[in-house]
């Protein structure tokens, strides 16, 4: 079973990628590429569970915006380290759509770009294979002030306007 960082723990992931579900069972929570979703739309708004898109950089958030009410779940793909667009789509997912549910960053993931990600509203982590879960979750808390305006948090909020 896979582990994933959700909201700073280390916690079994209960989603199940397309290609991971054997044949003749239906997941309780599935996430599904955006060119499947696209092409069998139908299916899709039959699923009785929970359900997930993955969208990858080059996906315009406006190209699916409308099918963000029934998501409970949007992962970005990040395929490279020098590869910024997921972090756009992760700050217009929260900020002008609204997007309540999971946002997942996947692919490659490192440690040290964790605490940046958090800041444009991510709240779960699939990491690289070769890294750390634990130490991933420490790099959430390496700084304890942040100056650049990110996504809102209480916490970036009391440190700034307390005094």
């Amino acid at each position: 079973m896979r582990h994933i960082l959700r909201r700073r723990e280390v916690v079994a992931d209960d989603w199940l990628h397309l290609s991971e579900v054997p044949p003749g069972t239906t997941p309780d929570a599935l996430i599904v590429p955006l060119p499947e979703l696209r092409k069998d739309a139908a299916k899709w708004q039959g699923f009785s569970g929970r359900l997930g898109v993955r969208v990858a950089p080059a996906d315009r958030v406006e190209d699916f915006a409308s099918e963000l009410a029934r998501m409970s779940l949007v992962a970005v793909e990040f395929p490279n380290p020098g590869d910024g667009r997921g972090y756009t789509i992760g700050r217009l997912l929260r900020e002008r759509y609204g997007f309540k549910g999971e946002l997942r960053a996947v692919g490659h993931v490192k440690r040290d770009q964790i605490f940046i990600m958090a800041r444009t509203g991510f709240d779960a982590f699939e990491v690289a294979p070769a890294e750390d879960l634990q130490a991933a979750a420490e790099y959430l808390s390496r700084y304890s002030v942040a100056y650049q305006p990110g996504a809102p948090t209480g916490s970036i909020r009391r440190q700034r306007y307390s005094a």
